[in-house]
């Protein structure tokens, strides 16, 4: 009995198929947890979403060019930064199943003053502003969604802002730990330093403290 072997362009087509449906069901996932979406809707951004691969330390955005997409990542790490008198400042760490923007940038259509950076790997889903306010006034859910998701960003944004003034290095630190665990083997030291704030040398001290 002969077997028909399938030419392998239409296995590696059948296979990014597969990829690109699971990519795109982790985004709706996330998205349910702020509007549920119907069909017709997932349907049309299934149509828009799109997907790109960076490789560790490549630029997702540059300082200076406008943020013109709404990031989800399937698979890897991220930062925000922006330099000041030639030091980093890192706003954010962004791993799997993040949803982000320059919110700024993104909502006034105006020159980001954030780098974007992928810190590994990174697989990341991305729909634009366009297409995002053409599915606002298409679908009410996702309408509802993204409302939800501007408001959660803006109170994220405070809450960083809060924090980087009103708290002492040790307390962030400690903070930081508490709410990401997870990214302490993911991150380098200097990152980590300049999230809080401080000196490799500083935060090496906190560290140390029982």
């Amino acid at each position: 009995m002969a077997f028909v072997r399938k030419p392998v362009n239409a296995v590696n087509s059948n296979l990014n198929t597969i990829i690109s449906i699971q990519k795109m069901n982790d985004f709706v996932k996330f998205c349910n947890k702020l509007s549920q979406f119907d069909n017709p809707t997932i349907d049309e951004i299934s149509n828009r979403l799109k997907f790109k691969t960076f490789a560790k330390n490549d630029f997702i955005l540059r300082s200076g060019k406008v943020c013109k997409y709404l990031y989800f990542i399937n698979y890897g790490l991220a930062k925000t930064f922006f330099y000041k008198e030639d030091k980093e400042f890192i706003m954010r760490f962004f791993p799997e199943y993040s949803m982000f923007t320059v919110l700024d940038s993104f909502i006034s259509e105006t020159p980001s003053t954030y780098n974007i950076l992928a810190l590994e790997h990174t697989k990341l889903a991305y729909i634009s502003k366009i297409d995002i306010e053409k599915l606002c006034e298409n679908r009410p859910c996702f309408e509802i969604f993204y409302r939800k998701l501007i408001s959660l960003a803006s109170i994220n944004m405070m809450k960083r802002i809060s924090e980087m003034l009103e708290e002492n290095a040790t307390q962030k630190y400690h903070h930081f730990v508490q709410e990401n665990n997870q990214l302490m083997q993911r991150i380098n030291l200097g990152d980590l330093a300049n999230y809080i704030g401080v000196s490799q040398v500083t935060l090496s001290r906190i560290r140390a403290k029982k």
